[in-house]
Formats: C-alpha cells, sequence, structure tokens
C-alpha cells in the first residue's frame, strides 16, 4: 500500500518535470527551433488548426525558420496568424515559403524571459508540493481507517519528504540552466 502511493506520487512528479521541460522549450533564447511556432493557431478552413497542421517549418540557420504551408492558398492566412502571434514576429513571404527571422535579443527581453522561467518553476515547484501533500493525506486517511500504524505513516511522510526534495532539486537545476542558457549573449 505504502509503495503504491509512493510509485504513484512520483510518476506524477516526473509529469510535473516533463511538464515544466516542455514550458521551458516554448521560451526562446535566440535560437531558432521548430518548437518555437507550436502554439501558433491558423485559421483552416473556418477551423483554428496548430499551424503544425498546415505547414512544414524548418530551421533555415540559427536565427532564421522557413515555414512551407501545404496548400499554397494557405501562405498569406499562416503569414498573418504568424504575425498575430504574441512571439513579435514578422515573416517575409518568398512566394512559396515564408522566412521568419528572429530578431536579437536585448539584454532587456532576456530578464524579462528570466522572470517568465522562474515563474514557471515556482509553478512546477507548487505542483510537486501538492502531490506530496494529496499523498500524506491519503496516508493519514489509511492510518485512521487501521490498516496503517504510526509508524508506517511516519515513514511514508519521511519518504515523501525525500521524494519531494529530489524532485525539487531536478526543477531547480532545470531552472539554472535555462537561466544560464537565456543569459549567455
Amino acid at each position: 500500500m505504502l509503495q503504491m502511493i509512493k510509485s504513484d506520487a512520483e510518476e506524477r512528479m516526473q509529469k510535473s518535470i516533463e511538464a515544466l521541460k516542455a514550458e521551458f522549450i516554448k521560451i526562446r533564447t535566440g535560437r531558432a527551433h521548430t518548437s518555437l511556432l507550436d502554439h501558433v493557431i491558423v485559421p483552416y478552413y473556418g477551423n483554428a488548426t496548430p499551424i503544425t497542421q498546415v505547414a512544414n517549418i524548418t530551421v533555415l540557420d540559427n536565427r532564421t525558420l522557413g515555414v512551407t504551408p501545404w496548400e499554397k492558398n494557405m501562405l498569406s492566412t499562416v503569414e498573418k496568424a504568424i504575425r498575430d502571434s504574441d512571439l513579435g514576429l514578422n515573416p517575409t513571404n518568398l512566394g512559396t515559403v515564408l522566412r521568419v527571422p528572429l530578431p536579437p535579443m536585448t539584454e532587456e527581453r532576456r530578464r524579462d524571459l528570466v522572470k517568465i522561467v522562474r515563474h514557471e518553476a515556482e509553478n512546477a515547484r507548487v505542483a510537486v508540493r501538492n502531490i506530496r501533500r494529496d499523498a500524506i493525506q491519503e496516508l493519514k486517511s489509511l492510518k485512521k481507517e487501521g490498516s496503517l500504524s504510526e509508524d508506517d505513516e511516519r515513514r511514508g511522510e519521511e519518504s515523501m519528504q525525500k521524494l519531494t526534495d529530489k524532485y525539487i532539486a531536478v526543477l531547480d537545476k532545470q531552472l539554472t540552466d535555462k537561466e544560464t542558457e537565456l543569459m549567455e549573449v
């Protein structure tokens, strides 16, 4: 019973780590990568569709993305969707391909991104702590029912705290790595 609670909590904490990694990938560092445009939505025959489902996105060089819509008539629609997104990008129409140059990052923008990264990391820490809280509540309810001794409950709480500390350390390492990446010029 104790092992089930611990493995469930560990699995959920691991998912929090993966969610943070996914959030960090979306925050750009000045280098082009295809996932930058993942959350851009394009109106496609009346439906809001992710850009990855209507166009091929490639990295042309480390500061430029290439976007090739699968249908030629979608070029201007995709261009408008990228321009209207919150990324601050200005694509250039080359006839069949859109060139999307990434502007150089200013010091102020880098600091803003570091603040965003810290906020995302704090949200992940809160999620991990909530998972710990849920597991400890589950232990307490099992003790109350009588299917868990007081010593087992205490051991379980200590185990949950060690697990939480381990995953918080992983989150902190990811945060410092991303901050370093953002601040490098």
